[in-house]
């Protein structure tokens, strides 16, 4: 080899060694640049992803919450409806025993009533026969007197008829 091409090699084994530092350094700093926007972006993707995370999340949520409401809407229908058919069968009950107390009344009227229409005629039945009695013993009393009286007016009617015909004996005589 010729000093030039000697020259020449070394040249250019030097500037590859030379080239080939810089251009390690140059990937370093390449690698390093690629790492921080990495690092950069990776903080900004993971934000980006809790964010769309948190997003679907609220959406869920949103729905879970619209779902609850329609639920307990369902249940207050439910509970509504329930009310209703426990209000309608304490009425229908209410007025069942209505009509059964108005019943037993008045059949306890009537029981009474019948008792009472009986203690009148009892009591007419009763009046009646005193009644009676009570007209037979005055008419009874009534004859006693009247044949009493007959019997005195006879008796002083004999008397004197008697003192009569005395005085006219006498008189007579």
């Amino acid at each position: 080899m010729n000093p030039q091409e000697q020259a020449k090699t070394a040249y250019k084994e030097v500037g590859e060694q030379a080239v080939k530092p810089l251009e390690d350094v140059k990937e370093q700093v390449e690698k390093a640049y690629r790492e921080a926007e990495e690092q950069t972006m990776k903080p900004l993707e993971d934000i980006l992803g809790q964010a769309e995370k948190a997003y679907t999340a609220y959406k869920e949520a949103e729905q879970q919450v619209a779902g609850a409401y329609k639920e307990n809407e369902k249940r207050i229908a439910q509970a509504y409806k329930k009310a209703e058919l426990q209000a309608k069968n304490a009425c229908d009950e209410s007025i069942k025993q209505a009509v059964k107390i108005r019943k037993e009344a008045m059949a306890q009227a009537l029981k009474v009533r019948e008792r009472a229409e009986q203690q009148v005629e009892e009591a007419y039945a009763k009046a009646q026969e005193q009644a009676e009695k009570a007209c037979e013993e005055a008419t009874a009393q009534a004859l006693r007197v009247r044949e009493e009286a007959l019997a005195q007016a006879w008796k002083a009617r004999e008397e004197t008829i008697e003192q009569a015909w005395k005085i006219y004996a006498r008189l007579i005589k």
